[in-house]
C-alpha cells in the first residue's frame, strides 16, 4: 500500500496501459470486505489484458484505432464489478479521462450499475481521489471536476446530445453500454459517429445478456464483427455464480433451450424469449425464390400502414398469395388526398381486389378514396375484437396469421427494415392465455424499437378474407364477415 498521496499517483501511472494490473493494485484483495475474493474471475482478466494489450499496440500508432468489445453473458458472472473496475481504472490512469456509462433503462443504471461503481470506488486505494455521487464521478480537483469524470447518462432517441458530444482529443474517452441488448440503434449509430478523435484513446464497451436477435448488439457478432471483439460468458464458467439455481434451470428447460442459452450460456437464442416471430421463420422468408404460379391465382392485397409520427414511414404494399413486396414507402404525410391518389393508381396498376387501410390514422385516406368512388376500401382497426378467440385484437390475429403465413412458405424481399419489423415484436403475457402483442407505444417506449410500418404492412393483408374479381363473383372483390367462415388466407 502507498504511504502517500504522491507514491499511490506515481505507482498509478505505471497503470495507464494496463487494466489487469491496476485491478490487482487497486484493491486490497483478501482482506476486509473480499476477504473471500482473491482477484477478478479468469474471463474479467482475459477482458481486462486484450484492453491493455491493444492499448499497448496503440501506442506504436497513436492510438488510431477504437478498441471495442462486446460480452454476452448469462446471469451473475460479475459483469457489474467489471464495468466498475474499468470505470476506476479509466479514471485513476490518465488525467481528464472522460467516461459516459449508459444502460437499458434509467433505472438499470442509477439501481444497479451505478452502486456497483459507489461499492468498489468505497473500497478502492484511490477513494479519496474522486467523488462519487448517485449519477457522476468526478476529479476532487476543483480545476478538473467538469472534464475528468464518468457520467450514468439515461438514453432517449430524441435527445442524443450527450452521446455525440463524446470527445477528448488527446486525452481518453471510454463509452460503457449495460443491458446493451436494449438500447436503440440510434443511439449505438450517434456514439459511432462522434468516436473519430485522432490521437485518443478510445475504449467502448458493451454488456449485456443477449435476449434479442435484433438490433446493434446482436450485429456485434453478424455483420459488425469485424469491427468488435466479442465474448460469450457462461454462467456455469463463473466463480460468483448462482450454481444451485443454475441447476434447476438447466433440469427445468434443458441445456438447448432458448431460456437457458440466453439466461446461463451466454448464447442469444434462436427465438428471443417474448419474440412472437421467430428469426428462423424470416429467415427462411428472407429473399425466398417462388415460381409464379406458386401465387399468381392468389388475390392482390394492397396494403397502407400510415405513419403514427415524425419518425415513423408511410409503407404501401401489396400480398399475392406467398408472395409479398413493397411498392412505396414515405416520410410522415398529412396530405390524406396524395396518398389516396397514390392508393388508386397502385391499385389500377396490379388490378388488386383488396385495399386495406390501418384505420388508427387511416380514416382521412379512406374518406378520400371513397370520394374517388373506391367505395370498397376497408379500414383495419388493430383493436377491433379477433375473428379467432385465441387472439386478443385484431392486432395479435393478423400477426398471427402472418407466422403462419411465414411457416407455409412465404416469401418477403431482401429489406432488412422489413427483416428486423417482423422479429422485433414481442409477446405480453395474459392469465386467460391469449395472444397479446406489446403496442407500438410500448415497443418505442420500453425496448426503443422503432414502429413496425413494414411489418405492419405485411400483416394488414391478412385482416379479412378475399377472392379474386375473376373467380365468378361479379367484378366486385368480395368480403366476409369476421367469424362467417372458415377462411386461410395463403392457400390456395
Amino acid at each position: 500500500m502507498p504511504e502517500n498521496k504522491e507514491e499511490l499517483i506515481n505507482d498509478l501511472i505505471q497503470f495507464e496501459l494496463d487494466p489487469y494490473g491496476y485491478v490487482m493494485y487497486n484493491w486490497e484483495w483478501g482482506q476486509g470486505e473480499l476477504a473471500d475474493q482473491d482477484g477478478p474471475d479468469e474471463w474479467q482478466i482475459k477482458l481486462l489484458i486484450d484492453i491493455g494489450d491493444k492499448l499497448k499496440k496503440g501506442e506504436l500508432v497513436n492510438f488510431e484505432d477504437v478498441i471495442q468489445e462486446a460480452v454476452a453473458s448469462g446471469h451473475g458472472i460479475g459483469k457489474s464489478a467489471l464495468v466498475a473496475w474499468v470505470i476506476k481504472w479509466g479514471l485513476d490512469t490518465l488525467e481528464d479521462t472522460r467516461i459516459v456509462v449508459t444502460a437499458n433503462t434509467e433505472k438499470q443504471l442509477t439501481n444497479k450499475t451505478w452502486p456497483e461503481l459507489q461499492k468498489w470506488h468505497r473500497l478502492s486505494l484511490t477513494k479519496d481521489l474522486f467523488v462519487c455521487t448517485a449519477i457522476a464521478i468526478y476529479s476532487n480537483d476543483k480545476a478538473h471536476e467538469k472534464n475528468w469524470r464518468a457520467d450514468a447518462v439515461p438514453w432517449s432517441v430524441n435527445n442524443t446530445e450527450a452521446f455525440a458530444g463524446l470527445h477528448n482529443k488527446g486525452k481518453r474517452i471510454i463509452v460503457i453500454f449495460d443491458e446493451a441488448s436494449a438500447i436503440d440503434d440510434k443511439i449505438w449509430e450517434v456514439t459511432e459517429g462522434a468516436l473519430t478523435d485522432a490521437d485518443t484513446q478510445i475504449i467502448w464497451l458493451a454488456f449485456g445478456n443477449p435476449t434479442r436477435n435484433t438490433g446493434r448488439f446482436r450485429e456485434c457478432w453478424r455483420k459488425l464483427r469485424g469491427l468488435w471483439k466479442t465474448w460469450e460468458v457462461d454462467s456455469r464458467s463463473a466463480k460468483v455464480s448462482n450454481k444451485k439455481q443454475i441447476q434447476k434451470w438447466l433440469n427445468t428447460y434443458g441445456e438447448d433451450s432458448d431460456f437457458f442459452k440466453v439466461r446461463v450460456r451466454g448464447m442469444f437464442p434462436t427465438q428471443s424469449a417474448k419474440q412472437f416471430i421467430s428469426t428462423v421463420l424470416v429467415d427462411g422468408a428472407y429473399g425466398r425464390f417462388l415460381r409464379p404460379e406458386q401465387y399468381n391465382f392468389a388475390p392482390k392485397i394492397i396494403t397502407c400502414d400510415p405513419a403514427w409520427s415524425g419518425d415513423d414511414e408511410l409503407v404501401i404494399a401489396m400480398r399475392q398469395g406467398l408472395a409479398f413486396k413493397i411498392l412505396r414507402t414515405m416520410e410522415k404525410n398529412d396530405n390524406d388526398v396524395l396518398i389516396a391518389n397514390i392508393i388508386a393508381q397502385y391499385e389500377d396498376e396490379e388490378q388488386a381486389d383488396a385495399v386495406f387501410i390501418d384505420g388508427g390514422y387511416g380514416t382521412g385516406i379512406l374518406s378520400a378514396g371513397h370520394t374517388m368512388g373506391r367505395k370498397h376500401w376497408l379500414l383495419v382497426w388493430f383493436n377491433e375484437k379477433s375473428p379467432d378467440p385465441g387472439c386478443l385484437n385484431m392486432r395479435a390475429y393478423i400477426w398471427d396469421q402472418t407466422k403462419e403465413w411465414l411457416k407455409q412458405g412465404g416469401s418477403i424481399p431482401k429489406d432488412q427494415v422489413l427483416y428486423e419489423d417482423l422479429i422485433g415484436p414481442e409477446t405480453v403475457p395474459r392469465l386467460d392465455g391469449k395472444k397479446q402483442l406489446m403496442s407500438k407505444e410500448e415497443m418505442k417506449d420500453d425496448l426503443g424499437l422503432p414502429s413496425p410500418n413494414r411489418g405492419d404492412s405485411l400483416a394488414l393483408s391478412f385482416a379479412f378474407p378475399v377472392q379474386k374479381k375473376n373467380s365468378g363473383l361479379g367484378n366486385k372483390p368480395q368480403f366476409y364477415t369476421n367469424g362467417t367462415t372458415k377462411y386461410t388466407p395463403f392457400k390456395r
